[in-house]
């Protein structure tokens, strides 16, 4: 199994598109790369931590590719807005790619200039590609979220300015 660790704004938005691809085997939401042991949802969320809400995704490489996890990831967010995404400001919402090894380093370059010459963006994706640090499973109640609150979440992905930025970009 592999691993792959993104953080593209709020973690409960990076779940479901996920959850429908072959290979897929987990997805767990979490905080990446920060200085504190096992932060919660309220100190990240208030900054003090260090910490990205972020996704962890097990993946099996002989079914879905780490480029194929990327070209999903980047369809999910604002790659060009690093101060946030969305109605979430601050760094523990900025996107970015952890890398686990240098060919994950070198897949999320190539997926990035990609990207670029392909002109969807109004600005160039400055998505940081960065070393892997650790993850920290989030709490309960944050698992699966679109599923377990879906009012919610179909609320918050619309009313954030997310599901309008992805279908203005992402039409096919």
């Amino acid at each position: 199994m592999a691993k792959a660790t993104l953080a593209g704004g709020c973690f409960w938005c990076l779940v479901k598109p996920f959850h429908k691809w072959d290979g897929v085997n987990k997805v767990v939401s979490g905080y990446s790369n920060g200085d504190e042991p096992d932060p919660t949802y309220r100190e990240v969320a208030g900054g003090a931590t260090g910490h990205i809400e972020a996704v962890q995704i097990d993946f099996d490489e002989s079914v879905i590719s780490y480029e194929e996890i990327l070209n999903v990831f980047f369809k999910t967010f604002d790659p060009t807005d690093t101060g946030g995404q969305f109605g979430d400001r601050g760094p523990q919402y900025m996107p970015a790619v952890f890398y686990h090894n240098e060919q994950q380093k070198e897949s999320a370059e190539r997926v990035i200039d990609s990207l670029n010459h392909a002109g969807i963006f109004n600005a160039p994706i400055n998505t940081p590609v960065l070393p892997y640090k650790n993850f920290y499973d989030a709490e309960p109640e944050h698992q699966d979220f679109y599923l377990k609150n879906s009012g919610h979440y179909n609320a918050y992905y619309q009313g954030s300015g997310r599901k309008a930025f992805i279908e203005s970009h992402w039409r096919n």
